[in-house]
């Protein structure tokens, strides 16, 4: 029988609408004998049961759901059936990327905790989950084992293990190849037909945004002919995108010059260096040397404002202040794209923000597009932090 962790009568209602976290400060009481990382089941202070997962006393997160069935046994065929099924769900929405693609989005495939990304034949890996942690070996193995049954060559797995995300958990941070390999860290993806390479040793996130895929196509497919800025533009994921639809002048814009090198080769990997310049420079400096009507199409893609709640003001404040910077220059029938990554900007408030910026420019914004993360991070309704990407398209009018 395991252990019980009791939920107070506040609590479990988000519990039953599809919240898979159960947070400390709605505990009622642990049973003595249950210890981090055990599978404990979550009951209503009357003692019926609710939900079975993993404990962490040291965690603001006490508990991550991994199943609504009292009976269910936590074990290998628990963890084949629920990567299997993620690995199924790709095949069937991501097919054209699978090469380049997140197999497993924590949350979101029943597996809280855990990243999987493939790029090429490397699985790059992410825990921030205790009880996950210590099942690292057996999770690996199901792993390899479901490719291996597709008849996917695997070559290594690459653990990512470095965001901070895992002290919260009481878990160490640290990167590298899980057992004895020694590979190269950098690879050259095919995302839609654009050559990218990746380090996934020191790339963002696990090696690259994969999150922005389908994205970076609806700004390709309108880029024909067009002046396209691209703001915060990293390694160039968006203004690769614009070039290769055919654009007829792309800027990409960052602050560092070790993301615009890497742009730069990976244009020149696609044969498109000829049509794009490459400019260093703080986005918001560089916006106000913007001549009126000189783009067509300004994409502004920033790294999360905020990372909580505490700083969600200033963080607003920066992004009306981009998005007015933006909509001042943009010729009349141009076209602005509009992005957040943090989850705790909401829809609601950044839809607001657009309005005041709007407002306070004098333009009308006729909306072309509303999208969010890419399939391949499917969103969990009832978990909303599995919901971050707010991606706008608009025509300034």
């Amino acid at each position: 029988m395991r252990n019980k962790v009791v939920i107070s009568n506040q609590g479990a209602p988000f519990i039953e609408k599809g919240q898979t976290w159960m947070y400390a400060n709605n505990l009622v009481h642990i049973d003595k004998n249950a210890v981090n990382g055990d599978v404990v089941d979550i009951v209503y202070e009357d003692g019926r049961y609710l939900a079975t997962g993993f404990l962490n006393r040291d965690s603001h997160v006490i508990v991550r759901i991994l199943t609504r069935q009292q009976d269910e046994k936590i074990d290998e065929t628990f963890f084949m059936k629920r990567i299997k099924f993620a690995y199924d769900f790709r095949k069937c929405v991501e097919r054209k990327n699978l090469t380049n693609c997140r197999y497993v989005f924590g949350e979101a495939d029943g597996l809280p905790g855990l990243t999987v990304d493939r790029y090429n034949d490397i699985l790059v890996t992410q825990i921030t989950s205790y009880g996950l942690e210590m099942r690292k070996e057996m999770l690996y193995g199901c792993l390899l084992k479901v490719f291996k049954q597709d008849d996917v060559e695997i070559k290594a797995i690459y653990e990512r293990n470095d965001v901070k995300a895992r002290e919260k958990e009481g878990l160490k941070l640290y990167k590298g190849f899980y057992g004895n390999h020694k590979l190269a860290t950098t690879t050259i993806i095919n995302e839609n037909g654009l050559k990218l390479y990746v380090d996934i040793e020191n790339g963002q996130k696990t090696g690259y945004f994969l999150d922005q895929k389908s994205n970076r196509l609806l700004l390709r497919e309108m880029a024909y002919g067009k002046k396209v800025c691209d703001c915060f533009s990293h390694t160039g994921g968006f203004a690769l995108n614009a070039a290769l639809g055919g654009a007829s002048e792309v800027t990409a814009v960052d602050v560092s010059k070790t993301a615009l090198d890497e742009a730069l080769e990976n244009a020149k990997l696609n044969h498109l260096e000829d049509r794009m310049k490459f400019v260093q420079a703080d986005v918001f400096d560089f916006l106000d040397t913007i001549k009126e009507n000189q783009y067509d199409i300004i994409v502004l893609d920033p790294p999360a404002f905020t990372k909580n709640r505490r700083t969600i003001d200033h963080a607003y404040k920066g992004y009306l202040e981009i998005n007015k910077k933006a909509m001042n220059v943009l010729r009349h029938g141009g076209y602005l794209i509009s992005c957040s990554c943090s989850r705790f900007m909401e829809r609601e408030m950044y839809e607001k923000m657009l309005r005041q910026a709007a407002s306070e420019t004098g333009v009308t914004l006729k909306q072309v597009s509303v999208t969010q993360q890419n399939h391949d991070h499917p969103i969990l309704w009832g978990m909303a932090e599995t919901s971050y990407l707010k991606f706008y398209i608009f025509q300034i009018i």
